[in-house]
Formats: structure tokens, C-alpha cells, sequence
């Protein structure tokens, strides 16, 4: 998405005074990401939510800076009311935007309450997936130990679930990304700490990074083959929790972890390898 696009010479022809206080910055410096037609690709209202946060958060949109009206952003992106009160409420919840009665919507001043969020859009390279898993070493690790202390009979059996369901979609072709996902989510309902449900749920399904980077394995055997091994790390996860060894499950997710980790940082330099000098 380009951000820094000139404004449509129509629009600059129509700056009104309503809009003035708040594109003043950006007509100085001859550049808006803002006021520009949509391009096709993503739904309209996630694309008016992208546009109007990457203009925030570059600085663009600075802090106590109105943000245009709906009739100049109607007019602007060609879309409707109903997306641009959809995406103003969406960065409102964020903590992105702010709402003044009777004098519209500003960029919000306190940025220290808007809340993190990771962007699947954004997860694109090797580097971003990389990144996740990192964060996931820091989160996981310690979240299968407390599952090993805490898992109960029936939180055991989900987690033994998981694993199948795993086993159907490898079987079947299938990538089994949801599948491996909701393995993890049972880990952290096992934990019987509701924040790492809540957090894993945040993240998202991202947080399983093949469904990001497509791997450089040649046949769908190869593929298949990769994923039985990451299963055979599940399954070990799946026994430390069972026999309840808090040390070993912390062992083995850090493992499963950092094996991961090690595959996607070959993957990456293969590819900076295969870049033009």
C-alpha cells in the first residue's frame, strides 16, 4: 500500500476550510497516504483501517490532528458512510483515534493506551516470522510448564484431541495450520491461566508461521515428511504433560520452539543468499 502518494489533483483543487487545520502539515510537505481512491485487494473497511493507522503512526497524522470528515473521505476513496464509521469506531477501540462532540474525530494525544496488536498483514518476511517466534519462546516455555502442574484429566484429553486432529490433516494433505494452532490453544487452557487463552487468541493463527512463508520444500512429500517431524515434537509436549514433569515440558516446548526458530533463520539466509548483490 502506497502511503506517501500526491493528493489527487481534483482533491487539492477543493481544499476547504474544514479541512484545512487538519492537512496543513501534509500539503506542506506535498505527500498524503490518505485522501487517494482505494486499490482492490483487501476489504474496504480493513483498507480505510490500514491507511488511516499507517498515516498515524508514520506521523503524518500527528497527535491532536484532526482527522478529515466522512463527506471528505466518502469523496477521497470512494466508499460508502457505513465503511468509514466502521473503520473510525475500529481505531477508536484501538486507541488510535479519539471523538470530540461537536467537533469530530482527532487523532488520539496519550499514545501510551493504545493497546499492541500485531498486524498479519505485515507478517511478510522471514525476518517477521522470526521475530514471532521469539516471542513465542518467551511465552510458551513457561506456559506448558504450568500446564504439566496443573493439566487435568479432561484438559489432557483436549490437548490428545488436538494431536489427532493434527494427524487427520497431515494425512489428508492439508497444511494443518489451525490444527497445530489449536494444539497450542489447548496447552494454554491446560495452564489454567485464562491470559494465555486470551494472548494466544490475540496473536492469532500467525503465530503458526508457515502459514506466512511459504517453505522451499519441492514435493508434497517433502512437506509431509516436515510436518510429521514437527508432530513427533508435539507428541513429546504432549507426554511431559501428561506424566505432569513441569521441567520436562518446559523442555521440550523450548525445544519444539527453537528447532522452529532454526529452521525459518536457514530458510532466511538461503534466501539472502539467492538476492542480487
Amino acid at each position: 500500500m502506497e502511503t506517501c502518494r500526491m493528493l489527487d489533483p481534483a482533491l487539492r483543487c477543493c481544499t476547504m476550510t474544514r479541512r484545512a487545520e487538519t492537512l496543513e502539515r501534509t500539503h506542506a510537505s506535498g505527500k498524503s497516504g490518505l485522501l487517494h481512491p482505494l486499490p482492490a485487494g483487501r476489504t474496504l473497511t480493513a483498507e480505510v483501517i490500514a491507511r488511516i493507522a499507517a498515516e498515524i503512526r508514520s506521523g503524518r497524522l500527528q497527535p491532536g490532528a484532526r482527522l478529515p470528515t466522512e463527506q471528505d473521505l466518502m469523496a477521497a476513496m470512494g466508499i460508502s458512510r457505513t465503511v468509514v464509521r466502521e473503520a473510525v469506531s475500529a481505531l477508536r477501540a484501538e486507541g488510535l483515534l479519539t471523538a470530540r462532540q461537536g467537533s469530530g474525530v482527532f487523532v488520539a494525544t496519550d499514545r501510551s493506551r493504545v493497546p499492541y496488536r500485531i498486524d498479519p498483514e505485515g507478517l511478510s518476511s522471514i525476518e517477521d516470522v522470526l521475530e514471532i517466534m521469539e516471542l513465542r519462546l518467551a511465552l510458551e516455555v513457561e506456559m506448558a510448564a504450568l500446564a504439566a502442574e496443573r493439566a487435568t484429566s479432561q484438559r489432557l484429553t483436549r490437548v490428545q484431541g488436538a494431536l489427532g486432529a493434527i494427524d487427520a490433516a497431515i494425512d489428508n494433505g492439508h497444511g494443518a495450520i489451525s490444527e497445530d494452532f489449536a494444539f497450542h490453544r489447548t496447552i494454554a487452557e491446560a495452564s489454567g491461566n485464562a491470559r494465555f487463552v486470551e494472548l494466544l487468541e490475540f496473536l492469532g493463527r500467525h503465530l503458526i508461521p508457515r502459514q506466512s512463508i511459504r517453505l522451499s520444500l519441492t514435493t508434497p512429500e517433502e512437506h509431509r515428511s516436515y510436518l510429521r517431524r514437527i508432530q513427533k515434537e508435539h507428541r513429546e509436549i504432549y507426554q511431559a504433560l501428561r506424566a505432569g514433569n513441569a521441567a520436562r515440558a518446559r523442555k521440550t516446548m523450548r525445544a519444539h520452539l527453537a528447532r522452529s526458530l532454526r529452521r525459518y533463520k536457514v530458510l532466511a539466509e538461503r534466501q539472502s543468499q539467492k538476492q542480487p548483490r
